[in-house]
C-alpha cells in the first residue's frame, strides 16, 4: 500500500511517456473514459530538472511543473489552426504521453532511498531508452476504487486491455491467461 492521495508506483498502472498514442490509449482501452483525459509522470529524483522546471522533491505527485524547454516541441501553424481533440492530440514534448496543454504536468520524483523497486525500475527504463519518465496513473478503471489485493490487480487486469501484470516477482502476460476469466469493465461502469 501507499500513503498518499495518488497512486505512486506500488498500486500504478505504468506507460511510455514518449508514446505518442499512449495517453488516449491508456483512457480509452483501459480506464474507459474521454481520450483527452491527462496523466502524470514519474520521473527519477535525480533528473527531474533535466525534464522539468522543477529542481525539488514531489514524492507525493503534487507539484506542478513545465516540461523543460529543451523536451518541448513547438506547435507548427497548421497545428495551431486545427480545432477540438485534433489539436489536443498534438504531442508537444518528447513525453507527450504526460504533457498538458499547457507544457505542464503534475509530478511525482522518484527516490532511490524510500522507493528502491520503482527507483530501479525507472533506471532501468532510462538505461534502455534515455528517458527517466514514465505514466504513472492509479490502478483501477472509472468508477471503481485502486486496487488493493493481488484479487483486485487481477479482476482489473482481466477486465481491461493491460497487458502485463506486475505483481511482487510475479509476471503475469495476458495471453496467457484463461480467456475465461475476461471480465467487461468498459460497460460495467457509467461515465464521468
Amino acid at each position: 500500500m501507499e500513503f498518499g492521495p495518488r497512486a505512486l508506483g506500488a498500486r500504478s498502472i505504468l506507460g511510455d511517456a514518449r508514446s505518442p498514442s499512449m495517453q488516449s490509449v491508456l483512457n480509452l482501452k483501459v480506464k474507459y473514459r474521454e481520450s483527452f483525459r491527462p496523466f502524470a509522470p514519474s520521473v527519477l529524483r535525480e533528473d527531474v530538472a533535466d525534464w522539468f522546471e522543477l529542481d525539488c522533491d514531489s514524492p507525493y505527485m503534487l507539484l506542478v511543473a513545465d516540461v523543460a524547454k529543451q523536451h518541448r516541441r513547438e506547435m507548427t501553424a497548421a497545428e495551431q489552426a486545427l480545432f477540438g481533440i485534433e489539436k489536443l492530440n498534438v504531442p508537444r514534448s518528447t513525453v507527450p504521453a504526460v504533457t498538458h496543454v499547457d507544457y505542464s504536468a503534475r509530478i511525482q520524483t522518484v527516490h532511490r532511498e524510500t522507493h528502491p523497486r520503482y527507483h530501479a525500475l525507472l533506471s532501468a527504463f532510462k538505461a534502455r531508452t534515455g528517458c527517466p519518465v514514465i505514466v504513472n496513473t492509479s490502478f483501477n478503471v472509472r468508477g471503481e476504487p485502486i486496487v488493493c489485493t493481488p484479487e483486485d490487480a487481477f479482476r482489473c487486469f482481466m477486465g481491461t486491455e493491460i497487458e502485463v501484470l506486475a505483481a511482487e516477482n510475479c509476471l503475469l502476460l495476458k495471453e496467457d491467461q484463461d480467456p475465461r476469466l475476461r471480465q467487461d469493465y468498459k460497460n460495467a461502469f457509467s461515465p464521468d
